[in-house]
């Protein structure tokens, strides 16, 4: 057994529910739930499709206003960029696409374009997307590779706290979610690729180049 992000073996218990097993590395502090409980892509892509993500919706629009915000605020006129997990009614990117700014998509079941992983850009977003990968060191080190100097990744997550009970945390309950980051998992990334880092609230987080 090791970590899905640093790959260490340096794991311990961290809490046993009722439909998951979720353990805990020490190295990175990433809380994760063990392969057994992964969902088959089949039943994952049935979870999703019953998202309502309306491009028209203005509350939809407001909550990713907190992605959207600072990254405007760090990049230049005419950036082009990813939107990394995307889903099935892609809204941040029109967002960006009214701002004069180019946006790529994938997501594997609704915008499945390996080709964007030839390119460069000058900013990277997901959104509510990395608590649902089973393999977080590969699309990590994929989105730092993919980044141009001075550019920015920035990733929407509810992160967990000190503060956080566990057994009764919202979050965990979605079974697409399987990898949990605290604001100590995120350091470490910045730490591993020599990137800055910036937090806003307790789920948005920019790494800057």
């Amino acid at each position: 057994m090791h970590c899905p992000l640093c790959q260490s073996q340096n794991i311990t218990p961290y809490y046993q529910g009722k439909n998951a097993n979720y353990l805990s590395c020490s190295r990175c502090e990433l809380v994760f739930v063990t392969k057994e409980y992964h969902l088959s892509d089949t039943e994952e892509k049935f979870r999703y499709d019953k998202h309502q993500n309306n491009p028209n919706d203005s509350a939809y629009q407001a909550f990713l206003s907190q992605v959207f915000d600072p990254v405007i605020a760090h990049i230049k006129k005419g950036a082009k960029g990813l939107d990394f997990g995307c889903g099935p009614g892609p809204t941040l990117s029109l967002m960006f696409e009214k701002q004069g700014h180019q946006v790529d998509l994938f997501d594997k079941f609704y915008a499945n374009n390996p080709e964007v992983f030839s390119n460069q850009y000058d900013f990277i977003t997901a959104t509510e997307v990395v608590e649902h990968l089973s393999e977080p060191r590969f699309e990590f080190n994929r989105f730092f590779t993919l980044l141009k100097k001075g550019s920015v990744l920035a990733i929407m997550t509810q992160m967990i706290t000190k503060e956080t009970d566990f057994p009764t945390w919202y979050y965990k309950n979605d079974p697409t979610h399987i990898c949990f980051f605290s604001k100590q998992t995120m350091r470490y990334l910045a730490q591993q690729w020599g990137v800055k880092i910036k937090f806003f609230a307790n789920n948005v987080v920019l790494f800057v180049s």
